[in-house]
């Protein structure tokens, strides 16, 4: 660096042409390498509880009501930072570069610290490989009415400022038609949930006749869940023809759809990944963890043109794009209003007689 710092103080500053031409050549030359490495595309032939859809309230505040929790969004702006080994050869400009592969929808390059060349990751790539993997590995589960489905997962939490975190373990009871009260857990505090009232419409369904009826087509699913504007006739007939401006609520109910609804009538979770893989907005940033500490892929959302992101992030194993499950953050509304980023995965699940009855 001293070396560097001498030829600097010796050397006169090029001019601003010169210094640009530089950086679009440094930049060329970058994107044609990766390009060469690009993760290929996945075409695709043709198990969770009620959990708190809204993650950031305090632990120690009373639940939220339905329409509470689907109201609730968190901004988040990811960002992705490289640092270029070649960074030397440009140090006499005293430039930094970050560097975002934009050559394909949902695609960012990978930090320097993974690798020593970028590694490109596109976010429909790892939802269409999520896909497959679950069809490969999901089991059928056809639970009676009068029974619950149980849930059991870990929650890591820390707190942004002090770095404290905490671990919690909730378990959930959720009545399979919605027609008993439900036990449900949030950061290690639990609570009774009301059967669902009668022609009470919730999204996601509460029942799982109701979820049993919504489509295993991924673009079936995505007009499924659309909300109409207006008479049947106007209604969009393809993917193709819907709006630029509906694809945030269709994002927001497919991912709470995935959120909400930890067990899932067979096909209806890879249906799911693989239509949130075909929302614009979608982007995917490698070199993440889950609540156990195994690296993965996060897949996050953006709608650019309101300026909106959904909280909640999607984590993806890194080599065989299993869903570990998601992070998101939260704040309390006391003590300060403290923000914490939360981890949570599923440990296990079953369908059982009782509320309270383990597998």
């Amino acid at each position: 660096m001293t070396l560097l710092r001498q030829m600097r103080a010796e050397m006169p500053r090029p001019d601003r042409g010169r210094l640009v031409t530089g950086r679009e050549r440094l930049l060329t030359a970058i994107g044609q390498e990766a390009a060469g490495h690009r993760a290929p595309s996945i075409r695709q032939p043709s198990k969770r509880n009620d959990m708190t859809f809204n993650k950031e309230r305090d632990a120690d505040a009373s639940p939220l009501t339905e329409d509470a929790h689907l109201r609730s969004r968190t901004r988040r702006r990811p960002v992705l930072r490289m640092a270029l080994a070649a960074a030397a050869a440009v140090a006499v400009a005293a430039t930094g570069v970050s560097v975002l592969d934009d050559s394909a929808p949902g695609t960012v390059a990978s930090p320097a610290v993974d690798s020593p060349r970028m590694q490109p990751v596109n976010a429909a790539t790892v939802l269409n490989a999520a896909a497959v993997r679950e069809r490969e590995h999901e089991k059928t589960v056809a639970p009676r009415g009068d029974q619950f489905i149980y849930t059991k997962e870990t929650v890591k939490e820390t707190e942004r400022k002090s770095g404290t975190t905490k671990s919690y373990v909730d378990e959930n009871w959720k009545s399979v038609n919605g027609s008993q009260r439900s036990w449900v857990m949030e950061l290690g505090k639990g609570w009774w949930s009301p059967p669902t009232k009668r022609h009470e419409r919730v999204w996601p369904p509460a029942d799982w006749g109701s979820l049993t009826k919504l489509p295993t087509d991924p673009e079936k699913l995505i007009l499924a869940v659309r909300t109409p504007d207006g008479p049947p006739k106007t209604q969009p007939k393809s993917v193709a023809e819907i709006k630029k401006e509906e694809w945030p609520a269709i994002h927001f109910a497919l991912a709470g759809l995935l959120y909400r609804t930890p067990v899932m009538p067979e096909g209806l979770r890879p249906a799911a990944f693989e239509a949130l893989a075909k929302i614009p907005g979608i982007t995917a940033t490698p070199g993440v963890k889950d609540a156990k500490g195994r690296a993965g892929i996060a897949v996050s959302y953006k709608d650019d043109s309101q300026e909106w992101t959904w909280g909640t992030v999607f984590i993806f194993a890194k080599d065989t794009h299993e869903f570990l499950g998601f992070k998101s953050t939260r704040t309390s509304d006391s003590g300060g209003g403290k923000t914490y980023d939360q981890l949570s995965s599923l440990d296990s699940y079953a369908v059982v007689d009782k509320v309270k009855q383990r597998p």
